[in-house]
């Protein structure tokens, strides 16, 4: 599953024991396992591999330039939603043959930057944006190969915030519209729809909604050739699950065992924007204990990550494995166990510092005994993490460092307080 494992009762990193790292770089600290990076990514290139597909990383569940180079280097394609992602993903190194366009705001100016780098795909949301983006790409003399985003009307069976795939989302053209759109710009000058994307959100822990909202798809695609309009490509997007808790999430063979069969034979290119599985457990946040609390019949333990640096508890409620780096007695619990109860743990709420009752880490976790100065660890907070971080509270954002066996490199430095104010300098 992941790199970092308890060895003789401390934390390690792949072969690099973390408070030593915490020493060398402070906290809040982020640390990623290049080992687990490269395994996730292979083993979904491997289960896939009978349908030749472009594994699109989506460079918002991490997006640290090492990470997207060391990715690009293993053949990633790219998924990017934003003028920024792109920039990134070229400075990575990537093919902008092989890099997907999505997100339903696409500005002006990051249209055009795309279309001058000859990205591969625009994933196309409205019939608003298909029209600006034909027009655009007519003006530069361009022609734009789009992905039509269909809304399958499929339950994730995932947060309502990260639900992408219903009717009531914000995202995609419902199905029955999408044949009249292709309709309509089939021949128009600047646009080339030749593909169908579906996304239905993530996390998605369960394969059904998959072999659903492809299934939908598919019918669509045959409809569309009923009506002349040849579909080349479908994109499947991304939302495949990771381990949080337990062993919550389907492996990339149990996903690609129900979802290649649907697709194989098909003669259509298969795009996957996968990002989560594969980023999720190569990353964890160490924090650094500042103190203990009691109010009334809770017990906190206040440590210098917040909200700041981990937003998704505060966001979505989500859980995160929470243990000491070191902890007392050497109590190692089972993995990703969700409320370990060993003898002499306390039930604490892990805060951080930053001025809001949402800043939390952690809720009613069972604890081995801490004090000021140990070392808490937050499992699987590679993706989602960083990316969603923030200067809340004027809070510099913490270091990014990469674990490659015995060898630790500084991927990202830790901003200072000159940072914090240095673009209101005019």
């Amino acid at each position: 599953m992941d790199h970092f494992s308890f060895q003789q009762g401390v934390l390690h990193c792949e072969e690099v024991d973390v408070p030593s790292l915490a020493d060398r770089f402070g906290t809040p600290l982020f640390i990623y396992s290049k080992r687990t990076f490269i395994e996730h990514y292979d083993r979904l290139h491997a289960a896939f591999a009978d349908l030749n597909p472009w594994l699109c990383y989506s460079i918002k569940s991490c997006s640290n330039l090492s990470i997207c180079r060391l990715l690009a280097d293993r053949g990633a394609a790219f998924d990017v939603v934003s003028g920024g992602e792109l920039a990134r993903a070229m400075e990575a190194g990537a093919d902008p043959g092989r890099i997907v366009f999505a997100g339903v705001g696409k500005t002006d100016e990051e249209i055009r930057a795309a279309l001058a780098v000859d990205i591969g795909w625009f994933n196309v949301e409205s019939e608003a944006e298909m029209a600006n983006l034909a027009s655009i790409a007519s003006e530069m003399g361009k022609t734009a190969r789009a992905a039509v985003r269909v809304n399958p009307d499929v339950d994730p069976q995932t947060h309502v915030y990260t639900t992408t795939g219903k009717r009531e989302t914000k995202f995609g053209i419902d199905l029955e519209r999408a044949k009249s759109v292709f309709a309509e710009f089939a021949n128009k000058p600047g646009i080339a729809p030749v593909g169908i994307h579906v996304h239905i959100g993530s996390p998605v822990n369960t394969i059904d909604p998959y072999v659903q909202a492809i299934t939908k798809t598919l019918g669509l695609i045959d409809e569309l050739a009923t009506a002349g309009h040849r579909v080349t490509a479908i994109n499947i997007g991304g939302g495949f699950g990771a381990h949080y808790d337990g062993g919550e999430a389907p492996t990339a063979r149990a996903y690609a065992e129900r979802i290649v069969p649907l697709l194989a034979g098909r003669e259509l290119t298969v795009l996957l924007e996968p990002g989560r599985c594969i980023a999720a457990n190569a990353g964890v946040l160490v924090a650094r204990v500042l103190y203990t609390k009691a109010s009334g019949d809770r017990r906190f333990l206040i440590v210098d990550a917040a909200m700041t640096e981990l937003l998704r508890p505060a966001l979505y409620g989500s859980y995160h494995f929470a243990w000491p780096v070191v902890p007392f007695n050497g109590m190692v619990p089972p993995r990703r166990s969700a409320d370990v109860c060993l003898d002499g743990s306390v039930r604490v709420d892990v805060v951080g510092p930053v001025c809001e009752s949402a800043d939390f880490l952690a809720k009613d976790r069972m604890l081995p005994p801490v004090a000021r100065g140990d070392l808490i660890c937050l499992f699987s907070a590679g993706a989602y993490g960083f990316s969603m971080s923030s200067q809340y509270n004027s809070r510099p954002r913490p270091p990014e460092i990469l674990v490659e066996g015995e060898t630790v490199r500084l991927i990202r430095r830790r901003e200072t307080y000159d940072d914090l104010v240095s673009a209101e300098r005019l």
